[in-house]
């Protein structure tokens, strides 16, 4: 069993900062995986926020690119998120993931998601 627990949301006003964490436990060689951080506003898809292979290689959807910033420390079986200047249309509930594919397998893990809400 895979067990990701996300913390370091809460509330922060417009222009503020805030770094989230997921912890990964359980049956997981976490450096294999691709790690990502997911968004979901209300009334809203869930999208895919940032993501960093096992390689170190970041990919980030462009309304949040030069503002945050996904990283990882394999030793700590752990992501972040650093997220600056950050917005009102920032706010939603985050989710990690991790994903492993190898040959017709894909292992899919999910958080239950922290929330982040930026506002005055």
């Amino acid at each position: 069993q895979v067990l990701l627990v996300e913390s370091g949301g809460g509330l922060v006003q417009p222009g503020g900062s805030l770094t989230l964490d997921c912890v990964a436990s359980g049956s997981i060689l976490f450096s294999i995986y691709t790690m990502g951080w997911y968004r979901q506003a209300p009334g809203q898809q869930r999208e895919l926020v940032a993501s960093i292979t096992s390689g170190g290689r970041t990919d980030y959807v462009d309304s949040v690119r030069g503002r945050f910033t996904i990283s990882r420390d394999n030793a700590k079986n752990t992501v972040y998120l650093q997220m600056n200047s950050l917005k009102p249309e920032d706010t939603a509930v985050y989710y990690c993931n991790a994903k492993y594919s190898f040959f017709t397998r894909t292992n899919d893990y999910w958080g239950q998601g922290t929330q982040v809400t930026v506002s005055s």
